[in-house]
């Protein structure tokens, strides 16, 4: 923005932007979300069972989850057993490869498992894998 002064000169305002605040802000949001993300990623804690062999996952596929509790979870969220089939119905709709995987704490009694396969197959899936970890150090396929 130019003006003229008094004595017939044309001057120029100084309009430049401090942003040494946003670069402060930036920051400061920075430092919170790097605190934060790994609170987020925390999941659900379930103690699987240890099996010597162990197949790594490598993508991203459907998990249900029984807790300690038997609290069943699909992806992290918690689900009635019984709404589970329709549940899981619609997300394979959605995969191309229609396979679930199932983390069962191992002091979950075994006919809550079995309600939560037999869940499973109503559904209509029947490729089924059980989530388990490795015993001291082993690697499997």
């Amino acid at each position: 923005m130019a003006f003229t002064a008094s004595n017939g000169r044309t001057q120029t305002a100084l309009s430049d932007i401090n942003i040494t605040p946003l670069v402060d802000v930036v920051l400061v949001l920075l430092v919170i979300f790097m605190i934060t993300a790994p609170v987020l990623q925390s999941g659900i804690e379930v103690a699987v069972p240890k099996t010597r062999t162990v197949k790594q996952i490598t993508e991203q596929r459907t998990v249900v989850t029984i807790d300690s509790q038997q609290r069943v979870y699909l992806d992290d969220h918690p689900v009635n057993v019984n709404d589970l089939p329709a549940m899981l119905q619609r997300t394979a709709m959605k995969q191309a490869n229609r396979t679930i995987y199932v983390r069962a704490d191992q002091r979950v009694p075994f006919g809550a498992f079995a309600s939560v396969m037999d869940a499973v197959k109503q559904a209509g899936i029947t490729n089924i894998s059980i989530v388990t970890q490795p015993i001291s150090g082993h690697t499997g396929q």
